[in-house]
Order: C-alpha cells, then sequence, then structure tokens
C-alpha cells in the first residue's frame, strides 16, 4: 500500500498513527495496551460492531474486524499483528530489537506464551461465559483452572526475586499486551454482581497456580491495561450476547 515517505523506528521521529477500534472488544484492546506501553500518540476512530461495517471501513480492513491501524499510510490488520508491528517498530520493554542479544529466544518464548495461552486457557474462558446454569459454569471453572495449571503455571519458571512479568521483567513484555485484556475480563467477569463466569475463578487460580493468579493480580493494575476499561459496560454488553446466542440455541 502507499506510503507517505515517513517512516521511521526507534523513537527517530512520531508517526502517524490513525488506530480503528472498540474499547469493549478485547481483541481491540491488545492495540491499546501496546500503544500505551510505547508512548505513541494517535488518532482514534471508534468501530460500532453492533451494526454492518459502514462501506468506508470496509476499505480499510475489508475484514471488518478490529483492531486496524493506519501507520504512516500504511494499514495492518489483526490485533496479534497490529500488536508484534508495533513492538518491532519501537524497540522496547515490550520487546526487544530481533538481533539483540537473546532476543530470537526471548520472542519465541513469548510467542509460545500466547499460543498457549490463546488455545489452551482462552476457549474455556469462552465456555464460562456461555454457561447457563450453576452445574455448566462450576465445570468451566474447573475447566479453566485446570487448563491454566497444566499449560501456563510451568512456564512461569523466572525467579521469584525477579520483575513482576514475564520472563522476570519489570515492565509489561508483548506477552502481557497480547493476554492482558483476557486476564482483565476473566478476572473482571468472575465478580458475583456480574453473574457472569463462577466467583469461585480467583480463589481456585490463588490455591493452583499461584504464579499465575500473582502475575494476573499485578497486570490488572497496570495503567495501560486499564485506561480504556469500562468494567460494567462491557460486563452488560457479554451478559447481553451470551444471553442472546442462548436463547437463539434454543430455538
Amino acid at each position: 500500500m502507499a506510503t507517505n515517505g515517513t517512516h521511521v523506528t526507534n523513537g527517530s521521529k512520531e508517526p502517524e498513527i490513525i488506530l480503528y477500534t472498540n474499547h469493549g472488544c478485547p481483541w481491540a484492546h491488545r492495540a491499546h495496551i501496546a500503544i500505551k506501553e510505547l508512548g505513541l500518540k494517535y488518532e482514534e476512530k471508534i468501530i460500532d460492531l453492533d451494526r454492518p461495517r459502514d462501506p468506508w471501513y470496509l476499505e480499510v480492513n475489508p475484514r471488518g474486524l478490529v483492531p486496524s491501524i493506519n501507520y504512516n499510510g500504511d494499514i495492518i490488520t489483526e490485533s496479534a499483528v497490529v500488536a508484534q508491528f508495533l513492538a518491532d517498530a519501537h524497540p522496547s520493554h515490550l520487546l526487544p530489537a530481533s538481533n539483540a542479544e537473546g532476543a530470537a529466544l526471548l520472542r519465541a518464548r513469548v510467542s509460545f506464551f500466547v499460543d498457549t495461552f490463546v488455545s489452551k486457557v482462552l476457549p474455556q474462558f469462552m465456555a464460562g461465559q456461555r454457561a447457563q446454569t450453576e452445574t455448566e459454569k462450576d465445570e468451566a471453572t474447573e475447566a479453566l483452572v485446570a487448563a491454566v495449571a497444566k499449560e501456563i503455571e510451568p512456564l512461569f519458571t523466572w525467579d521469584k526475586s525477579a520483575g513482576p512479568y514475564f520472563g522476570g521483567n519489570e515492565r509489561l513484555t508483548l506477552a502481557e499486551a497480547l493476554t492482558g485484556p483476557f486476564v482483565l475480563r476473566l478476572l473482571s467477569l468472575s465478580k458475583p454482581e456480574y453473574e457472569l463466569l463462577s466467583p469461585k475463578i480467583t480463589t481456585l487460580l490463588e490455591e493452583k497456580t499461584p504464579r499465575f493468579s500473582a502475575w494476573a493480580q499485578k497486570l490488572v493494575q497496570e495503567e495501560s491495561v486499564t485506561y480504556i476499561w469500562d468494567e460494567q459496560k462491557v460486563a452488560a454488553r457479554t451478559k447481553a450476547r451470551f444471553a442472546k446466542l442462548a436463547a437463539e440455541k434454543k430455538l
């Protein structure tokens, strides 16, 4: 695609960024965390996900999904690709430059962590939101905690005296940027008042996956993770969405 010729890296010149997003979408939330951590300025365009996409946005992203970014005239789409691109264009605490010492190994471990979370834990999280009875919620909770215990907890191998984030870092990495939106929703939507996920989740995670739990509790306090977050609005929309799906399933 066309570019205006102002591409830069390493912060030598501020890029022009338009972020097409929706604050309620966890996938778009990934781009917000990356941009905030990198301290990049951006123009925001909110895309309404509750109605068909406008033709102009389908020209930006024919799939109609968020997030997308316009970065100095180039369009990048898909949440993981957008966040990875930003981290690559601006090497930082999120992700070191690919040719830095030890960077290849760190990048591989970050990719494996994120892939494991999305493929092994996220499906159980979604199942918990779909559950309509207490029995179904409890079963989904047990499956989720078991997945975290088996697949994720063993990946927290750094020394306890190191930093709280992935690999023992003191600040968020790309691993947190790509999983943070879902961790935030997991802990938030399990509050009893929302009646979405089993409130047993937090206690079970603390008991069976203490390192994951400590990491998660720290992560959801970061400003870059919470600055667009409207818990009550997301909870209400999520509840309505899954109630509608359940009603349609009965038809």
